[in-house]
């Protein structure tokens, strides 16, 4: 007599495949929206790059920091699928608000030190800058050079 072989899987064996995709599910799912939010963070520090470039030339050229956007020759309002606004403030801080897709209202700050004539630029999103406080954005989404 021949024996019959069994064929598929027992419902404990699937009930175990099923659990450990819901623990790596649980796990990946979060990482991934992490990653999301950092890339669209990382969205306003390239909007800023032009108005940083704007900011040390017209030090440069002035030996002061202008009054807002426009006397740095920058769009009044600058904007983007997760940047909501971008403004240079009367210090030199840029100021880069988030819309909903990071955190509505969340801003980040870039502040100019001067060093030797030079501008170096401070990255933070929970300490205040020239009288400026960052607010809504979590360690996790910002980049690195901004967590210190």
């Amino acid at each position: 007599m021949k024996k019959q072989m069994q064929q598929g899987f027992t419902l404990i064996e699937l009930m175990i495949v099923v659990a450990i995709i819901g623990i790596l599910a649980a796990i990946a799912i979060p990482a991934y929206q992490d990653y999301t939010k950092r890339a669209r963070v990382t969205e306003g520090l390239a909007l800023a790059d032009a108005a940083k470039t704007a900011v040390s030339e017209y030090y440069a050229s002035n030996n002061a920091f202008g009054s807002g956007n426009a006397s740095y020759g920058l769009a009044t309002t600058i904007s983007g699928n997760s940047v909501s606004n971008l403004q240079v403030s009367t210090s030199g801080t840029i100021v880069i608000t988030y819309n909903q897709t990071v955190a509505s209202n969340a801003t980040l700050l870039l502040a100019p030190t001067i060093t030797s004539g030079a501008i170096q630029w401070t990255c933070t999103y929970a300490t205040a800058q020239n009288g400026i406080t960052p607010s809504g954005l979590q360690s996790g989404w910002v980049p690195s050079n901004c967590r210190s």
